[in-house]
């Protein structure tokens, strides 16, 4: 038994020694091969008047080139209006439900499908949607090329 704790003994301490040594130090990755932001490094925008709020993550979207915007509908009923974008945008709902209605009648209680979170979607360029978050705050992943301009349509009554 004696025996055992002396092993026991011998490798306490060396092994405390490194746990300690473990708890302090990460991992640091190289640059030149991985960049990173943490979400509390993530620079979102201000809420629009839309009850929209962004973050851009890669590329410009108001310029030519593949950008990625992380885009934020608050909760409250708010909703884009009838528009279109030049290029197709493809979109993951990463929280939340999203809820996404097409062609230029405008009606958020009855003209949506909701789009839970893990949902994919295309919206086609030159083709007219609307979309925004009912109850909830509900968060996008949206990726396309550029410029990513939105033109407004009238609205069907």
């Amino acid at each position: 038994m004696h025996a055992s704790k002396r092993v026991l003994r011998c490798f306490a301490l060396p092994l405390s020694f490194a746990a300690m040594l473990s708890i302090g130090s990460a991992a640091e990755l190289n640059p030149a091969a991985v960049v990173y932001k943490l979400p509390d490094q993530i620079p979102w925008g201000p809420v629009d008047a839309r009850g929209a709020q962004n973050a851009v993550v890669v590329g410009d979207p108001s310029k030519p080139g593949f950008y990625i915007v992380y885009t934020k509908w608050t909760k409250g009923n708010h909703f884009s209006r009838p528009h279109f974008h030049p290029n197709d945008r493809y979109i993951a709902v990463l929280q939340g439900t999203w809820w996404v209605g097409s062609g230029a009648k405008f009606d958020p209680e009855h003209g949506t499908v909701p789009m839970p979170a893990g949902s994919f979607v295309t919206h086609y360029g030159k083709q007219v949607h609307w979309d925004g978050a009912k109850d909830e705050d509900t968060v996008l992943l949206i990726m396309g090329e550029g410029p990513a301009t939105a033109t407004s349509v009238a609205e069907e009554k």
